[in-house]
This record gives structure tokens, C-alpha cells and sequence, in this order.
């Protein structure tokens, strides 16, 4: 059984809700805590080996946690989410292959592509895919036709695998939280389109990727994990493209793994990761 807690800080915290667990005489497997001092603010994950009521449990853990404390326990252990693409196709093969092998720790359960170049590779996976153009129709259009079809499947989450288009704030605010993005930066730096010819431009040394959540702002979501690499003089924009691409699947693997085990806090635009 999986818990998670979020809430004000204060002294006493960790005595207070492990104190319920031993009252239940529930064995904790694993604990993981954080005090964010200039937030003010408590996180703690735990795991336990049996399982119990959850809604007494939470009652319980109310009793004792600052007022407006979050608590959930035992998430989905298994989400859906929906992948949306346009043509490149490393973080979408990525995904496919450890959805097929049961190792990504969630379940697509369709991808939305505004081309039809990665139509095949889901097919061979039989998984559905819908193409929905964004030619000659303004952005509230598309962003219908694409809720549409999401709202059929009702994911936990939406992962933006390469998927090149900028959202609206309308539709953004349709998922709070629930979208996540893969930008081929190692954000703040290099912000918005061809991040990589910034960085040739700019004589970088290192590149990297970054996997955060989508909000309003372009690419300033809470960022989950970031990954970097080194590069030097002799690497062409075109160099920097095919090594970016590699990180660019490892660091939203990484990210999806986290997010699907329950290890991200949000609040506000900072996240809490309780890595492995």
C-alpha cells in the first residue's frame, strides 16, 4: 500500500502519522520525507506491506495532519495516459515497446498524432491512433477534435512525445497537472523552437533535456528530471540533434517512471521527486 501525504509543516509530523500506522499495527517498508523551509511545506511518501482501509486510514491521518493536508493512498497502481506525437518517432517507440513488455508502469490507451507519419509503428502495436490535422482550422478547432477523442479514454495523464504544436491555456486548464512535455533543452536555457541550433549558435558545452509539466507559460512548467551531456567544438547542429534525441527518450523515460510510481509532488512550480 502506497501512501502520500502533502501539507503545512509542522512539528511533529512524522511522529504523528507513523504513530497511526503503528496503532494499526501497519509495518512500514519504506519512508521518504522533505521540509521545504521557505514553502513551509511537508512531503512524505511511504509504503506498506499490508493494506487497510482507506478511508478510515485518511479519516485518521486528518485527525492529526494540519488543516487543507493532502492524502492519498493507494493511487492507481496501473494509470492510462495519452500520448500525443507529430513525427518524430524515439519517444513514441520508446514508450510503445515498455507498454508492450508491461515495464512502463501505466498503459497507453491511444495516441493522438496531428500527422499520420507514426501511424504504422501503432498499429504494429495495436494500439489506436487518431490523426488530427491542424491545417485549415484555427487552434480551438483542433484542440476540440483532439479533447474529444482524449475524453473517450479518460487517461491519467498526457505525455507530449515530440508533439510540436503549443497548447492553449483553454486546454491546458481542461488537465491541470495531468500534461507532461519532453523539451530538447536543459530548460531555462534555449526556451521555444530549434533549441539545439540555439545552442550550436551559442557555442554550448553542454545539451540536455528536460521533462516538466505543461502549464500556461511555454516551457516553464515544473520540471520533473533533466539530463545533460557534453559536446564540444566539432559537434554540428545536426550532431547535437541525434545525440539530443537519445537523451531526450532517456530523461521522459525516467520522468514517466517516477510519475507513474507515485514519486512527484507538485506545488506550485516546483516539484518534490523522491528518486529511487
Amino acid at each position: 500500500m502506497v501512501i502520500i501525504i502533502q501539507c503545512a509543516d509542522q512539528t511533529g509530523l512524522v511522529s504523528a502519522i507513523t504513530g497511526v500506522l503503528a496503532a494499526k499495527k501497519l509495518n512500514i517498508v519504506s519512508l521518504r520525507e522533505h521540509v521545504d523551509p521557505t514553502e513551509n511545506r511537508f512531503y512524505m511518501r511511504l509504503e506498506v506491506t499490508e493494506l487497510f482501509d482507506s478511508e478510515l486510514l485518511e479519516s485518521e491521518f486528518n485527525q492529526v495532519l494540519p488543516d487543507g493536508a493532502s492524502v492519498t493512498i493507494n493511487p492507481l497502481p496501473n494509470k492510462k495516459i495519452a500520448v500525443m506525437v507529430t513525427k518524430e518517432y524515439h519517444c513514441l517507440t520508446d514508450i510503445l515497446v515498455r507498454n508492450y513488455f508491461n515495464s512502463l508502469g501505466a498503459t497507453v490507451s491511444v495516441v493522438i498524432g496531428n500527422h499520420p507519419d507514426l501511424t504504422d509503428i501503432c498499429v504494429r502495436f495495436d494500439i489506436p491512433f487518431f490523426l488530427v490535422s491542424h491545417e485549415n482550422k484555427d487552434k480551438q478547432t483542433f484542440e476540440l477534435e483532439i479533447t474529444e477523442i482524449i475524453g473517450r479514454y479518460h487517461p491519467d495523464y498526457i505525455v507530449l512525445a515530440k508533439f510540436m504544436r503549443i497548447l492553449s491555456p483553454d486546454f491546458i486548464a481542461r488537465f491541470p497537472r495531468k500534461i507532461i512535455n519532453i523539451h530538447h533543452s536543459f530548460l531555462p536555457a534555449f526556451i521555444g523552437a530549434n533549441p539545439y541550433r540555439q545552442a550550436f549558435d551559442r557555442g554550448v558545452k553542454l545539451i540536455g533535456a528536460t521533462a516538466h509539466f505543461v502549464t500556461n507559460d511555454l516551457d516553464e512548467g515544473p520540471i520533473i528530471t533533466q539530463q545533460t551531456i557534453p559536446v564540444n567544438h566539432s559537434h554540428l547542429t545536426a550532431h547535437m540533434v541525434k545525440a539530443g534525441k537519445e537523451i531526450e527518450t532517456s530523461v521522459l523515460g525516467k520522468a514517466l517512471s517516477l510519475l507513474f510510481d507515485d514519486r512527484v509532488f507538485v506545488y506550485r512550480n516546483k516539484t518534490v521527486v523522491f528518486d529511487w
